[in-house]
């Protein structure tokens, strides 16, 4: 029941003295502060996210960054924008990117209007 010897312990001693307890009967949400330092950011405002390689939690950074910074015209740049996000996956770099609304392009195709 206990995740570990200490826990157990100290529900001893409190069962010992008599004193009411809950186990683990609650949770509390906490955020943690991360910072986001995208790779290029252009005068026009535009932000150039390069990847290769998209791991799962760069996914959720890029996500959680656009949410919570709404302003921010994030872009994605990716070396294969039709790699797909995992083996088992039929979603690819640039699908993921459509279904939340983020521009992308490959590498070797980025649009002159975004640059200027």
């Amino acid at each position: 029941m206990f995740k570990s010897g200490l826990e157990e312990k100290v529900s001893d001693l409190l069962c010992e003295l008599g004193v009411d307890y809950e186990y683990e009967g609650q949770s509390f949400p906490y955020t943690i502060q991360h910072l986001y330092t995208p790779d290029f950011i252009l005068p026009n405002g535009v932000v150039l996210e390069t990847k290769g390689y998209w791991r799962p939690e760069d996914r959720r950074k890029v996500k959680q960054v656009i949410t919570e910074n709404p302003e921010l015209d994030l872009r994605m740049v990716f070396q294969d924008p039709y790699k797909k996000i995992s083996k088992k996956s039929k979603t690819t770099y640039s699908k993921w990117c459509q279904r939340y609304g983020i521009k992308w392009c490959a590498f070797h195709a980025i649009p002159i209007d975004w640059l200027t």
